[in-house]
């Protein structure tokens, strides 16, 4: 009869885990639900340029910020804003960027943008770029989501899409 209380009692155990783990599971699934991202895409790079730039478009249901972005295509990915001072642009690297709750916002070539540092091979149209976006939530939480960003020709302007 104990080992049976103690069979009841594991089995229990494990299912309390079970339906925890799934719970948190889906709990993530929501926050990232949350952000949605569009339009994502490069332009293609020549044989030896090292950089590369990534427009997309993104839209939070909740106020958070964009804390981070990574990709295996190249050694980093900075975000970077671009402002107007003194007739001349200006462009400097930012730590994070904030996405208020329910606004879109367009990174682009002319505000807020992404730059591939250290391409580790050119960037071919019709390929597709993987991209990691580290989100921050109001709650502290930071969320994942994995995009792919569509390579354009060499050609493409923002306005073509």
């Amino acid at each position: 009869m104990e080992q049976y209380l103690q069979l009841v009692n594991a089995t229990t155990k494990f299912i309390r885990v079970s339906v925890l783990l799934v719970g948190v599971s889906l709990s993530a699934i929501a926050y990232a639900a949350d952000i949605q991202v569009s339009s994502a895409w490069a332009r293609a790079t020549l044989p030896g340029q090292d950089v590369g730039m990534v427009s997309l478009i993104i839209t939070s249901k909740q106020a958070a910020k964009l804390v981070g972005i990574s990709s295996t295509a190249c050694k980093s990915v900075e975000m970077h804003s671009m402002t107007h001072e003194n007739n001349m642009m200006k462009m400097r690297e930012v730590k994070t960027i904030p996405l208020p709750a329910g606004e879109t916002i367009d990174f682009d070539e002319e505000g807020y943008h992404l730059m591939l540092i250290g391409l580790k091979a050119p960037l071919i149209a019709g390929e597709k770029l993987p991209l990691t976006l580290r989100v921050k939530q109001a709650n502290q939480r930071v969320v994942k989501a994995n995009i792919q960003a569509e390579v354009k020709s060499v050609t493409t302007t923002q306005t073509q899409d």
